[in-house]
């Protein structure tokens, strides 16, 4: 990667951190080498199925099931290059073992670009943009769950083009949350994401260009989704897309593909997030904040240095422990999380012109209670 490359005028359009941060300090990963962390891994490990409703064995097989992908083939949690994020290779017919390198196309950025955005559409991907990379978006550091290795990590020279990619989780499921049906809704999130990025990679390669995927390893996918124009960030430390709201899983290929980079805008979501606190007064942890942004996070998981709302990342997991399951709360009463429609589409267009209307749709949101879980039954029922 090009340390001289400062990135495009839409990178500079929201704060970017001055430094690299290391993965291992990522709670996620904290809880395989942190002796205070390490025991939340373990309870949360224990997966335990009742009667209660969202808890049974069903649920947990279906949650299984969803993740199979992605824990058995993907890795985009675990380690880099590796599975079906690995950054080499393509198909092949095995009896071509002479098979040359691909020759590079001559299409402009423009239309590559566009064959790019279809093709991942195509694949399953539900949003796509394209930026440029910032060095400050890569971790430092690798931290390889599988070995419990700590190295440096770096781009290869010349990938300095990124391709944003999200999947939106399963709305019925998510609005169940915390159960083991939303905790399914994200692992197939999980699992369409190593198959999305696999497959446009290998697209990629076969028009002679290197393509890198990458799911949740390697550098920070919100910064790099908010270039690509793909959403706002928020108060609950989450991306918010303006069709699906925070309900979305985000991953990227980088690549030394010549693409048109699109650009940041706001969608009126920061603004909001100064008016409703739904999601840091639903917050079982008290995670989230409720107060004034700050340039400081809680611990040494906080990616401090730039003026936001910083999640207490100890917190939430100390929460997951708890609920031997994942957590989707504050994505399940975000008012942006609503399915498309033509009034809620209606309201996000004036939210995204003006902030005279906001304390009025937190209220309306509270009344007609968007903020309620649906019974985990009721996926089951759809």
């Amino acid at each position: 990667m090009s340390h001289r490359q400062k990135g495009s005028k839409q990178n500079r359009s929201f704060p970017v951190v001055p430094y690299r941060f290391d993965q291992k300090n990522e709670i996620f990963k904290r809880a395989h080498w942190d002796e205070r962390i390490m025991p939340l891994l373990k309870r949360l490990s224990d997966k335990k199925y009742s009667n209660k409703d969202g808890y049974k064995r069903i649920d947990f097989g279906l949650h299984e099931a969803a993740w199979n992908l992605e824990r058995s083939f993907g890795f985009g949690n675990w380690r880099s290059n590796s599975g079906l994020y690995s950054w080499e290779g393509t198909c092949q017919d095995l009896t071509d073992q002479k098979r040359s390198v691909p020759q590079k196309t001559d299409e402009s950025p423009e239309e590559l670009s566009r064959l790019i955005k279809r093709a991942a559409l195509f694949f399953g991907a539900d949003l796509v943009g394209i930026c440029r990379l910032n060095p400050n978006w890569v971790y430092s550091h690798e931290f390889n769950v599988l070995t419990l290795d700590h190295y440096p990590i770096e781009i290869p020279q010349g990938c300095d083009n990124v391709i944003a990619l999200a999947v939106a989780m399963d709305y019925i499921g998510m609005r169940s949350s915390p159960t083991a049906v939303a905790g399914a809704a994200q692992g197939l999130g999980y699992s369409q994401m190593a198959f999305v990025a696999n497959t446009l990679a290998t697209f990629i390669r076969s028009l002679g260009y290197r393509a890198l995927p990458c799911g949740n390893d390697t550098a920070l996918s919100i910064p790099i989704a908010m270039a690509a124009g793909l959403g706002e960030w928020s108060r609950m430390g989450l991306l918010i897309t303006e069709k699906f709201g925070p309900r979305v899983r985000l991953f990227k290929i980088f690549t030394d593909m010549p693409l048109k980079q699109d650009a940041f805008g706001s969608i009126g979501v920061v603004e909001f997030c100064k008016t409703c606190k739904i999601c840091a007064t639903r917050c079982p942890s008290q995670a989230i904040p409720d107060g004034d942004m700050t340039e400081e996070g809680p611990n040494m998981s906080s990616h401090s240095s730039i003026l936001k709302w910083y999640i207490d990342g100890e917190r939430c997991y100390s929460f997951w422990a708890k609920n031997h399951m994942g957590c989707a709360i504050c994505i399940r009463v975000c008012p942006f999380n609503q399915r498309p429609g033509k009034i809620h589409d209606l309201v996000r267009f004036i939210i995204r012109k003006t902030t005279i209307l906001n304390k009025l749709f937190v209220r309306l949101h509270g009344i007609l209670k968007y903020d309620k879980p649906f019974p985990a039954q009721r996926f089951w029922d759809s």
